[in-house]
């Protein structure tokens, strides 16, 4: 069967003026024939692509000044029609998942390839049209699409109104902007104080909601989510800012909604994933084009087919390469000393920090690790000569900081993203610039308001201006929240490259154990009292400093024999004292 063709003209870059008024349908050799394969929408007076007639000659994407046509071909062996379609030229999602009663459902995939259309259809908040829109779409047409399946009782629900949703937003940096007043008295209204304590939630209970970090910020959101008497609950992301420990915590209490909602989770830290769910469904297809919801799997066979990036029942490639993690760390090879750093003390009224000095080499990236709220950031800052530690002295070099929250000021929310990046550099035109541009698909950003980003897009914004400031060093804190699992592989590769071409240091903090497995080359572990005290100790070899952290924390992770990928154990399981005895919280062999 022929392959189906979609196209997809996003219409808030889309802007005729700046091409001399509709060059696609200029270029268009269909249109050059006098046939209407371009025309003008008499609605916005933008163009509208047949799919019917077009040939996916491309000329229109590669001519379009604003980069705001797509044009590929859906995949041969997809012969739905969609679920829902946004309108003509907009996305399309073919497929849902299935709701599980009794179980945790995951779903895994980039980011823009549809999760949030999921949610909206199954919340009952999108009424899903079958990709057609020039008519409201009865829902026994709907209900029929899916009758003898799974989720024909769910959408005989959905079609009563019967659904009351509970989401957990991806993007809780938002939180403030929606909402002020203390902790406490958001939620005070609700029931659950058994959650707070099993959340060690207490001492942020009589924090102002806009001093919250970004764990803090997380959690609440969470929380309150979950103290929600609901049917279905979806969570996008519930990781993001949280330290390891925090992470199995929250995913043993959203396990514990499965017994009586149903409950759906996005996750791009995969070994979260794994712990989370019982089924996992892959979602693939282009990002901001079409999406593939599969069908489900069993969590370990769902995330690595996912990884191998083939789905051998469809015979469906998404990926061209599989994604494969190492069984060992790596051994840091940098011996070209760069600088010395001294070691700081700091206190604040209720919580102190100590840090020892050490060397760094040319090429180095350092990972720092810690539970929340132990100093990380804190140390950060001061390197980086933000804050002035009581002791030690600041780095006298050129410092580019990626703040942990990626958090913009009003004024910068109506700013094209080609502005805010020449706000801090004015390199975004030479070659090495586009590279990076390019590599983490922030090109096509580039006509966008900062506003309207999505946290991924915000996290790639905000790590691109990191690495064209003007620097002498870099540090990133948590570079790889809101980034899905190819975006974190990608983010890791492009700073490793940066950082060993220009012979320059960084420090990374972050909590995703994969993600600093793929990007150190040594470790400072940071322990302590969280909101206390915290201390550093030296800086360590990469493995070494893993398996500290994790004996710290009394947590073990297997490997996955076929990918490579962490797996956490289950507390007192056979391989987890077989670990512990051995020594190995971590690596294998």
């Amino acid at each position: 069967m022929k392959a189906k063709r979609i196209a997809v003209i996003k219409r808030d870059l889309c802007n005729p003026n700046s091409c001399g008024n509709y060059l696609c349908q200029r270029v268009c050799p269909i249109n050059r024939k006098d046939e209407n394969c371009v025309t003008v929408s008499e609605i916005d007076r933008k163009p509208l692509i047949d799919e019917s007639l077009c040939i996916g000659c491309g000329i229109c994407v590669k001519k379009c000044p604003r980069k705001a046509i797509e044009v590929v071909n859906l995949p041969e062996e997809l012969e739905d029609t969609p679920i829902h379609r946004y309108g003509k030229n907009l996305f399309s999602l073919f497929r849902l998942p299935i709701p599980k009663n009794q179980a945790v459902v995951g779903l895994i995939g980039p980011n823009g390839i549809g999760k949030s259309t999921v949610l909206n259809i199954l919340a009952g908040e999108l009424r899903p049209n079958a990709g057609v829109f020039e008519t409201e779409v009865p829902w026994k047409e709907i209900i029929d699409r899916f009758k003898g399946t799974e989720l024909q009782d769910y959408m005989e629900t959905l079609a009563k109104r019967g659904i009351k949703t509970g989401y957990k937003p991806q993007h809780v940096d938002m939180i403030p902007k929606k909402w002020s007043g203390k902790v406490r008295t958001l939620l005070e209204k609700t029931k659950g104080k058994d959650i707070i304590s099993r959340l060690k939630m207490e001492e942020m209970l009589d924090k102002e909601i806009e001093k919250l970090s970004g764990g803090e910020l997380q959690l609440l959101a969470i929380t309150a989510t979950i103290m929600k008497d609901c049917d279905f609950y979806f969570f996008d992301e519930p990781s993001s800012y949280l330290d390891v420990e925090q992470r199995l915590r929250v995913a043993k209490e959203i396990r514990k909604l499965c017994e009586k909602a149903v409950v759906m989770v996005v996750e791009h830290d995969l070994a979260v994933a794994d712990y989370l769910a019982d089924y996992t469904h892959i979602l693939y297809g282009k990002p901001g084009v079409f999406g593939v919801v599969s069908k489900p799997y069993g969590v370990r066979t769902g995330i690595n087919t996912y990884l191998e990036g083939y789905i051998r029942e469809e015979n469906m490639r998404f990926r061209t390469e599989p994604i494969f993690f190492s069984h060992r760390a790596r051994a840091s090879d940098k011996d070209k000393l760069f600088l010395q750093f001294s070691g700081f003390e700091k206190a604040f009224e209720r919580f102190s920090l100590k840090t020892e000095p050490g060397n760094l080499y040319k090429g180095e990236i350092i990972g720092i690790l810690g539970p929340n709220a132990i100093g990380k950031t804190t140390f950060i800052k001061m390197l980086a000569g933000v804050l002035k530690p009581d002791k030690g002295e600041s780095l006298d070099l050129k410092l580019s900081y990626k703040p942990q929250r990626v958090v913009l000021k009003k004024e910068e929310e109506n700013m094209r993203v080609e502005d805010f990046l020449k706000k801090r550099s004015e390199k975004i035109s030479d070659t090495e610039s586009k590279r990076i541009l390019r590599f983490l698909g922030v090109e096509r950003l580039l006509e966008r308001m900062m506003g309207s980003l999505s946290g991924g897009e915000l996290q790639s914004v905000f790590i691109v201006t990191c690495l064209l400031e003007e620097h002498d060093m870099i540090l990133m804190d948590e570079p790889s929240a809101f980034l899905d699992v190819e975006q974190r592989l990608r983010v890791a590769k492009l700073i490793r490259e940066h950082v060993e071409g220009r012979e320059i240091p960084c420090f990374v903090v972050d909590h995703d154990l994969q993600f600093m497995d793929a990007i150190a080359d040594r470790v400072i572990l940071f322990e302590g009292e969280p909101g206390v005290k915290g201390e550093a100790n030296p800086i360590c070899m990469l493995g070494e400093g893993i398996n500290q952290f994790l004996k710290s924390l009394d947590i073990t992770f297997r490997r996955d024999p076929n990918t490579g990928r962490p797996r956490a154990n289950k507390p007192g399981s056979q391989k987890d004292l077989e670990q512990k005895n051995k020594g190995q919280y971590y690596y294998m062999g």
